[in-house]
């Protein structure tokens, strides 16, 4: 099998298992969204007590409200520094660089270095999670000079596949459908994988 064919089907098996495992989580009632009156999403089950996701509030520039840094380097399609801190975002994933380059890794790492280049101001807004496994804070990222949301971009681009790791599965629903949209039109790495 072609290294663009089993990305793809890799891909495509990523999408279907976050598909339904969202599913799940509504149909089984770990998750639920609330409307005005209620929380974006409460996330827990039987395991123990439930984590409450507050609805984003809006800051400056109809922002949600978040911490304001300089992106300074590019990592790949879904991690950037800031100084020292490294960023990766939340609930997407791109193609590798590192440790052999996977089909359209390197257009994902273009994509975020053109959408963020060093020097560019962004506003980190957090889920549940401060930091993943390897200590990088986790954040949905905006361009604080036009509001792009850069996590949504890079689905929707088809640059990026939804990437749901509970408990950060406040945006789940929204990335699997941007990226099945992308998919269904050909975007990205859906039409070069």
């Amino acid at each position: 099998m072609g290294e663009r064919t089993r990305f793809t089907a890799i891909v495509r098996s990523i999408v279907a298992l976050v598909a339904a495992l969202v599913a799940a989580l509504v149909v089984g009632g770990a998750c639920t969204f609330g409307g005005d009156d209620g929380p974006a999403a409460t996330v827990g089950g039987d395991d123990g007590p439930a984590a409450t996701v507050p609805p984003p509030t809006v800051g400056a520039a109809g922002l949600p409200e978040g911490r304001d840094v300089v992106v300074t380097s590019i990592t790949d399609g879904d991690t950037f520094r800031s100084g020292d801190e490294r960023v990766r975002l939340i609930g997407v994933d791109t193609p590798e660089v590192s440790g052999g380059v996977e089909c359209f890794g390197r257009e994902a790492t273009a994509a975020l270095e053109e959408m963020i280049p060093p020097g560019t101001t962004v506003r980190l807004v957090r889920d549940v999670s401060d930091t993943d496994r390897y200590d990088r804070t986790l954040a949905y990222v905006y361009r604080v000079d036009d509001g792009l949301d850069v996590n949504l971009a890079l689905v929707e681009r088809g640059f990026a596949v939804p990437l749901t790791v509970p408990p950060d599965v406040a945006r789940a629903e929204e990335f699997v459908a941007a990226s099945a949209a992308a998919r269904d039109e050909g975007r990205g790495l859906w039409s070069a994988c």
